[in-house]
């Protein structure tokens, strides 16, 4: 598994060798690119020396908003979304020994516990939690029963709705598109 979202090698290739990097992208992917949130934790790592879930959680608090800050700006609201790392990095550490990993693998879940337990961090609402689970089946091998159906349809086959579908630039292209198309919708039903 390789995964391509942000355009730059090396913070695709960070996505792709920590799980915790990748939990971290999903929850800064909110009013900003999609691209630019998930090359946030690589903009962290090389910052502070680490994306790893014990580093994130001691760094001093206020100095975190400033590693957020530096330019290129990890998130546009780097106060509130530097509170929201550090307070997944905190959960992580704490509730699964500081690896990411164990939410989706500890004693071998299915898709409806790995939603829970996805929703159950800080920062990840039910959408983020569905769009997150249908990353890690369609493109990182989590092969826990019933996570498409538990993605709701996120989890389609062939969907080009979220991050989980990005595979490529045309991939990107598509997603764009559907994801402007839900917008506008949303927008004329408020009318």
């Amino acid at each position: 598994m390789e995964l391509h979202i942000t355009g730059d090698p090396a913070a695709d290739q960070l996505l792709t060798d920590d799980a915790f990097a990748l939990l971290t992208g999903m929850l800064l992917d909110q009013q900003v690119t999609m691209e630019s949130a998930f090359a946030g934790p690589e903009k962290i790592r090389s910052r502070i020396g680490s994306i790893d879930p014990a580093a994130v959680a001691a760094y001093e608090p206020e100095a975190f908003v400033e590693v957020f800050k530096e330019r290129p700006a990890v998130h546009r609201f780097p106060g509130s979304m530097a509170a929201r790392v550090q307070a997944l990095a905190e959960t992580v550490q704490q509730e699964w020994n500081g690896d990411a990993t164990q939410i989706w693998t500890q004693g071998g879940p299915d898709g409806k516990e790995v939603l829970r337990r996805l929703q159950a961090l800080p920062g990840f609402g039910e959408q983020k939690a569905k769009i997150f689970l249908a990353l890690l089946g369609k493109q990182c091998g989590l092969s826990a029963q019933g996570w498409r159906e538990a993605a709701g349809h996120y989890g389609q086959e062939d969907a080009f709705l979220s991050v989980a579908d990005i595979v490529d630039p045309e991939s990107l292209v598509k997603v764009r598109a559907s994801k402007q198309a839900a917008k506008a919708a949303a927008k004329q039903a408020r009318g």
